[in-house]
């Protein structure tokens, strides 16, 4: 089943059209049906959730006309109206897991989903932080062996932003953070937002950014690209390399960062990243008048270092290969991207996959495993 904007369902002659052409256009075909004694297990790394209290007041705050000029937050709008949508992203519990029965899923890491927290009034931010944290653990205490969840925080407050995480990690056993890329236009690698990086990396709790509408998006509304054709993989292009040249990664060397979409096409430039280096790396005055940051390393330095990709929403073989290549293959993980994106076709495409037995189980399983600080499977 593919969902698609109003929320109903693909059809099986839709299906077949889409088949031809993925086909026509050079992309891996389908390569039938999902290997039920797959010898990995299937970890599934950016599953979207949501819950009733954050949707009202995402709502309330659209609503009222009183939140800023905000394409994240009008998007909140757009998910709220979809009653299929909503119905699968709000149940963490039996009905998601016999889907991912249906697709031979393991396990779900449990994010957040986009805009999240960031997008409320300032002052209840924090307190659905927690309050989605709790919901969350709830499930993967009930269900350990299917779920696992990475932390929301709202980073406008930035101490109880830390104070939340180290709860989440800690009391609640949650495993990572994740952020819903830009928060009212701010990002992570401004200065004020410090304490936030230094605390992930003292709880070695990797950070998922997932992608949002971009901030102000007019033009990319204007031309339909707001959402995954374009609006959703600058953003986090944009936050991951600021991040990069702000110098966190100097700062805080153990910190990790994960992103998903196969890194939102990022490897695809290093070479170029690398090249052009000069025009941001030692330059004073960005960020409202910071002094010049001079990194360490070369920007490719940090993609095989500090940030780690996931695939969500690209079963595509060429591309993994590329990214495992360059990369290195304990970089690149699996993730489906459920509900926005699913299809038995695409993991059967993992499954029959041209890489070692070796990287296929690092690609299903042991990298989550490893990056995440999962369970072990065996």
């Amino acid at each position: 089943m593919t969902l698609l904007p109003d929320g109903s369902e693909k059809g099986l002659r839709g299906h077949a059209e889409e088949r031809g052409i993925r086909t026509r256009i050079g992309m891996a075909p389908p390569a039938g049906e999902v290997d039920r004694n797959a010898p990995y297990k299937r970890i599934a790394t950016e599953e979207a959730w949501t819950f009733p209290d954050l949707v009202k007041a995402q709502l309330d705050y659209l609503e009222s006309g009183e939140g800023p000029d905000d394409a994240s937050l009008g998007m909140a709008g757009m998910f709220a109206s979809m009653p299929k949508l909503q119905g699968m992203l709000q149940d963490i519990g039996e009905g998601r897991i016999a889907h991912m029965d249906e697709y031979g899923i393991d396990r779900q890491l449990l994010l957040l989903t986009s805009p999240g927290v960031q997008v409320v009034r300032e002052s209840e931010g924090t307190a659905l932080a927690r309050q989605a944290n709790d919901l969350a653990a709830e499930s993967c205490n009930r269900w350990p062996d299917r779920f696992s969840a990475l932390a929301a925080f709202d980073p406008r407050d930035v101490k109880g932003s830390v104070q939340e995480l180290e709860r989440a990690n800690t009391t609640l056993g949650l495993n990572g953070a994740v952020l819903n890329s830009h928060f009212q236009g701010r990002y992570l690698d401004e200065p004020a937002y410090e304490p936030i990086l230094e605390a992930l990396e003292a709880l070695d709790a990797a950070l998922y950014i997932h992608p949002t509408a971009p901030y102000n998006g007019q033009h990319y509304k204007d031309r339909g690209l707001f959402g995954a054709l374009g609006g959703f993989p600058h953003d986090v292009w944009l936050h991951t390399m600021g991040l990069i040249f702000s110098g966190a990664f100097d700062k805080y060397p153990k910190l990790r960062l994960v992103i998903g979409h196969m890194g939102e096409c990022l490897p695809l430039h290093l070479y170029r990243f690398d090249w052009m280096q000069s025009n941001a790396d030692g330059i004073p005055g960005f960020r409202g008048g910071q002094p010049a940051v001079t990194l360490k390393y070369p920007v490719s330095h940090y993609f095989r270092n500090n940030i780690w990709i996931t695939t969500s929403g690209v079963g595509w073989e060429p591309a993994i290969k590329f990214c495992m290549d360059v990369m290195g293959p304990e970089r690149v993980l699996y993730a489906m991207d459920y509900p926005y994106q699913q299809s038995s076709d695409e993991l059967a495409v993992y499954d029959n996959i041209g890489i070692s037995a070796e990287h296929k189980k690092m690609l299903m399983q042991t990298n989550a495993e490893n990056v995440f600080r999962l369970p072990k499977s065996v």
